[in-house]
């Protein structure tokens, strides 16, 4: 029982180590919240350091999605849930990182890399429809939506196991509640577009 509690507090540290922000500073002195869209994802560092730093961010966000699960994984035992409790951990520490005073990012990336680890071809299939929803409406919110709410629906199509279906929700809820303004914006047609160049804080704040 200890070995899990350490193990959901470390994947909850591990999430909180905001990479857009540490980039941001190292390469600007700045804090990327304070500068386009105010978020501290992959896709404002995009719009503020451009594209090498925004695909550095999306890597390691990722990849703290993948080393979560895998904690769960080792200091689990046999405990299906430990996996896919220790990957929300992650995405909660991404979204509300103790150590940047809990403002963080949307967790899509820490998200893909849990759900792409737990359930890897739900994942793909969920994935493939997003990136053509962003492709041809320029969405990023859009395209995280689609993906976060399409990836429970394989995993009950494919059959997989009661426990990952709830995780895959709880992220889903996660990112949709992250996503509420993005949703009001959409639904208004006033959402920022990937490559509008608009940087107003309070635009598209996805990743």
């Amino acid at each position: 029982m200890v070995l899990k509690i350490v193990a959901i507090i470390l994947c909850y540290l591990l999430g909180s180590v905001s990479f857009s922000v540490l980039l941001a500073k190292f390469l600007k002195g700045i804090d990327i919240r304070q500068h386009g869209s105010g978020n501290a994802g992959a896709t404002n560092t995009l719009r503020v350091l451009g594209k090498g730093p925004a695909i550095l961010v999306l890597a390691l966000d990722v990849l703290k999605g993948i080393a979560a699960v895998w904690i769960g994984k080792w200091l689990g035992g046999d405990n299906e849930w430990m996996a896919g409790i220790c990957g929300i951990a992650a995405i909660a520490g991404h979204n509300w990182p103790l150590y940047f005073r809990f403002r963080g990012g949307k967790g899509i990336a820490t998200a893909i890399g849990v759900l792409a680890t737990i359930s890897f071809l739900p994942a793909l299939y969920a994935g493939i429809i997003a990136i053509l929803s962003i492709v041809f409406t320029r969405y990023v919110s859009l395209g995280s939506l689609i993906f976060v709410s399409l990836t429970p629906v394989f995993l009950v199509w494919m059959k997989y196991p009661w426990p990952l279906f709830w995780t895959s929700l709880i992220i889903c809820i996660f990112a949709i509640w992250r996503h509420r303004t993005n949703i009001i914006k959409l639904a208004q047609g006033r959402e920022n577009k990937l490559g509008s160049g608009k940087k107003q804080k309070g635009g598209e704040r996805v990743v």
